[in-house]
């Protein structure tokens, strides 16, 4: 766990040199697909940039590039690529909504093998490596004991971006859970998962840096995950990834058995 705790470090000290002094003191701007960003996000993703490689020489992709630069990234390292967000739910951020984290993950052969995930208001770094196991603060997760049933279950749930008009519709008049969240972070939304904090998960599409770090975060916590398309989440489309997902396997089966049955 050599390298994770090296990619903790830096992370932690670029969100408290380059985030948290400019929080609540910054101007927002929108890019061309509407989304925000600030000069936090610049400052957060350079630092990053010019840190990680240290650690592991591969390249940086992080979501303030362009697509295009992107898609060369990904097409060019196949065999290490840094996927980084440098904050993950920037509303919040310029809102002054604690609810924000920093993402770095990486990924080879289209699958991660680490994900780091911080949120330097609550001072909490969730981490894993594959085939290591998930950690909250060096405490292993999941942190608590899960739902027994899906009429007990907490569910973060994005409706927004759900492609099919039905299934916001049965999941907004006879969704199977106990109780609803949205929060605006899908990188702490994975953790959150991980944790036990939530027990269900439905996102209809997020972008590679939303999902890198946290979805190996929730498998090494042993939960499971698929797409709305495919029970092969790793194999789904890239740069749009819906998630299906549950930290408890008995959930799990019917939580995607519900979802697929109502799309």
């Amino acid at each position: 766990m050599q390298v994770v705790d090296e990619v903790i470090k830096v992370v932690r000290a670029v969100a408290h040199s380059e985030v948290m002094p400019r929080f609540l003191r910054v101007g927002k701007t929108r890019k061309e697909d509407g989304s925000l960003f600030t000069e936090a996000d610049l400052a957060c993703q350079s630092a990053l940039q010019q840190q990680l490689p240290q650690i592991l020489p591969h390249p940086v992709l992080g979501e303030e590039m362009s697509i295009e630069e992107q898609d060369a990234l990904w097409a060019a390292n196949p065999h290490g690529l840094w996927v980084v967000d440098p904050i993950d739910g920037t509303t919040n951020f310029v809102n002054g909504l604690p609810y924000f984290a920093i993402s770095v993950a990486l990924v080879i052969d289209g699958k991660s093998e680490l994900g780091v995930i911080y949120n330097p208001v609550s001072d909490e770094v969730f981490y894993a490596r594959r085939g290591h196991g998930a950690f909250l603060n060096g405490q292993r997760l999941p942190l608590k004991s899960m739902a027994n049933s899906m009429g007990d279950a907490i569910a973060a749930v994005e409706i927004k971006y759900l492609r099919s008009g039905k299934l916001a519709a049965r999941m907004g008049s006879v969704a199977p859970f106990g109780s609803q969240r949205s929060m605006g972070s899908s990188t702490l939304d994975w953790c959150f998962l991980a944790a036990g904090r939530y027990d269900l998960y439905l996102h209809g599409g997020q972008r590679l840096w939303d999902y890198a770090a946290g979805a190996v975060i929730l498998e090494e916590a042993g939960g499971r995950i698929a797409s709305l398309y495919t029970d092969d989440y790793w194999a789904d489309t890239v740069w749009k990834r819906s998630a299906i997902a549950a930290l408890d396997p008995a959930l799990f089966a019917q939580w995607h058995r519900w979802v697929r049955a109502n799309q």
